[in-house]
């Protein structure tokens, strides 16, 4: 039912929120855009975040005004994201499919971790991902404001009046996602809109997780964020202090061993041969680190129950085992065939000068 007033902004914004929370769009479509139409009421047009960048990849800076009457798909991500690495063949594909017919795909770059503010750190794991399409900075998070997001990755489709139509949170869903880009550029009036699906092609760290498999959630590894450390004595925080492991590790817990700082988001080991645990249940073990910016590059070795991976070594290193971390970014450790059953990874540094943020899996 359609209110008798026009609706002042507070009372707007609860309205729709609740609409969007019950998955009830078509209430927001029948009566609050016909009154945004009639210009009953004002409302700021998620677009004219995009005035927030620091800065702007692959293109020069887009606005609400450039970006008027044009189908619009917006996602948030960060490059070390595991989340968004596997959504990331979709948006290629639909940026090189549906961009000819006038679909202007944009990343908000919203960093999560400090080093994902460096733009030469961006820059380079964009072009290291092959994303062609514009890439906004937003290092204040004043585009994730603007849209009121709370997700990596999370997705966004703006009709060519400039109102969202669409929102998808986090991996799936994309036959939908692509449907709807599909459904906004015929209403647009779009010319040879491809019938779909677009072709797509994930290979490495970009393949879909094995979720039929998956029984160990992402952690962190800082003291703020961190679950299930089980090194005896627990965790010291800020401060150099000798760690060893316990005699079991159950699953999904983890340990220190050796010299290590725990500080608030990462951890470092003191000196060469400082080692780590994690007993998971997945397919890939991934882990952000790396030396940070300036810092030279810095070996590994990774175990699986106490030997050389072989044949479930990941991208980033040898069935040795071998590795080297030269930049801060998510590396892949373990992809290992089936069967998939509890295994212990231990990652030892033979070098000093790693941060290590996060384990993810897949």
């Amino acid at each position: 039912m359609a209110p008798e007033h026009p609706l002042d902004r507070r009372t707007f914004v609860a309205a729709t929120s609740l609409a969007v929370a019950m998955g009830r769009l078509d209430l927001f479509h029948s009566w609050v855009q016909p009154l945004l139409d009639a210009g009953n009421f004002s409302v700021a047009n998620q677009l004219s975040s995009l005035g927030g960048a620091t800065t702007w990849i692959n293109s020069t800076p887009l606005s609400d005004a450039s970006l008027k009457g044009k189908v619009v798909a917006v996602q948030f991500c960060t490059f070390t994201c595991i989340n968004w690495l596997r959504t990331l063949p979709y948006v290629r594909a639909w940026a090189e499919t549906y961009g000819p017919s006038g679909l202007v795909v944009i990343g908000a770059h919203t960093p999560e971790f400090p080093f994902e503010k460096n733009l030469d750190n961006v820059r380079r794991a964009m072009a290291a991902m092959k994303v062609k399409y514009p890439i906004a900075v937003d290092n204040d998070y004043k585009i994730w404001r603007g849209f009121n997001n709370q997700y990596w990755p999370a997705l966004y489709l703006l009709d060519a009046k400039g109102s969202v139509r669409h929102q998808q949170f986090g991996e799936g869903e994309y036959d939908k996602s692509e449907r709807m880009i599909r459904q906004l550029l015929t209403e647009a009036r779009a010319s040879a809109v491809a019938k779909g699906p677009a072709p797509v092609d994930a290979r490495g760290i970009e393949l879909q997780a094995d979720w039929g498999d998956l029984r160990s959630p992402e952690n962190y590894v800082g003291y703020e964020r961190s679950e299930n450390f089980s090194s005896p004595g627990g965790a010291v925080s800020e401060q150099r202090h000798e760690y060893a492991l316990p005699a079991q590790l159950p699953l999904n817990r983890w340990a220190l061993e050796g010299a290590w700082t725990v500080k608030k988001g990462s951890i470092a080991p003191n000196q060469p041969n400082g080692r780590i645990s994690y007993c998971f249940h997945s397919r890939d073990l991934n882990l952000v680190m790396g030396p940070p910016t300036g810092s030279g590059p810095v070996r590994f070795r990774v175990f699986l129950d106490g030997h050389a991976p072989t044949a479930a070594h990941g991208g980033d290193i040898d069935q040795a085992g071998n590795g080297v971390a030269a930049e801060q970014r998510l590396y892949q450790l373990i992809r290992q065939p089936k069967p998939i059953t509890d295994r212990t990874c231990q990652i030892e540094f033979l070098d000093q000068g790693a941060e290590v943020f996060a384990f993810t899996f897949g």
